[in-house]
């Protein structure tokens, strides 16, 4: 018989995955790509609460299948509302794949920015933003 799933973390980082995407799916339609993409950074940032609640849930979680579908599809609900956002977004820069794609893998580098220094985190944002061509240009 299955653990019987655990209220606290695994139910915290589904909530925080929810918000996450409610939040992208919220901002202005005006919102440029960089201001998504520093969103998502920032809430898989190294001292963002959202990957130490990941890391404990998907632990807690390995022997339960319930609690884990239930975290891979708070999780695909941000990619999902990533790719949104990425529909309206002209594909271009050295990741210019169809919008499910370049969400998959926006989403991948951002969860991976939990395992950086704290002080490379903007860079790994900018380096983001470079690949998908929507930089900001120095001015």
């Amino acid at each position: 018989m299955p653990p019987a799933r655990r209220a606290g973390q695994a139910i915290e980082a589904e909530a925080r995955l929810l918000a996450l995407a409610r939040e992208l799916t919220e901002l202005p339609a005006e919102a440029t790509l960089a201001d998504v993409v520093g969103r998502l950074g920032g809430a898989h940032g190294p001292d963002a609460p959202l990957p130490r609640a990941l890391a404990q849930a998907w632990l807690r979680g390995r022997n339960d299948k319930t609690a884990a579908l239930a975290l891979a599809w708070a999780r695909e609900q941000v990619r999902l509302a990533l790719e949104e956002r990425l529909i309206r977004a002209p594909a271009r820069g050295a990741v210019a794949a169809d919008p499910a794609t370049r969400a998959w893998l926006l989403l991948a580098a951002a969860e991976s920015i939990a395992h950086e220094p704290p002080a490379a985190a903007a860079d790994r944002l900018r380096a983001l933003l470079e690949l998908t061509g929507h930089a900001p240009t120095p001015v």
